[in-house]
């Protein structure tokens, strides 16, 4: 099993599906690092060698962030509107949509399951 930036990718699947998993790393990055290391699309994890691992675990190191220090920057972005007072930061703070999507209705997913009204029927 291959650990990539702390997280063991699964051995099973094609590098470029398998990078993915990687918090992140997209479809477009991931075949971008293939790319650059000549790794083939239809290989597969088990089927690199440690050299191989060793050259992508370097490009993601070099190239991007990922895992702790993306999360750690989104969660300091994110208390950094809260703090300001701003309007994306109230929305955060509130557990609403933050850019601009209809509440009326939908927005079932930030605003939890509905809650029935008391009074309300006749």
């Amino acid at each position: 099993m291959a650990r990539i930036a702390g997280v063991n990718i699964p051995t099973n699947k094609r590098v470029s599906i398998a990078l993915t998993s990687i918090h992140g790393i997209g479809h477009t990055k991931a075949r971008e690092i293939t790319r650059k290391l000549n790794i083939s699309d239809e290989r597969r994890v088990n089927e690199l060698t440690d050299a191989e691992v060793i050259g992508i675990r370097e490009a993601i190191d070099a190239d991007y962030q990922v895992e702790g220090d993306l999360r750690r920057e989104v969660s300091t972005n994110i208390k950094r509107l809260m703090d300001l007072g701003c309007y994306r930061g109230l929305r955060h703070r509130r557990g609403l949509p933050v850019r601009g999507q209809r509440t009326h209705t939908n927005a079932r997913t930030r605003k939890g399951p509905a809650r029935a009204i008391a009074g309300k029927k006749k």
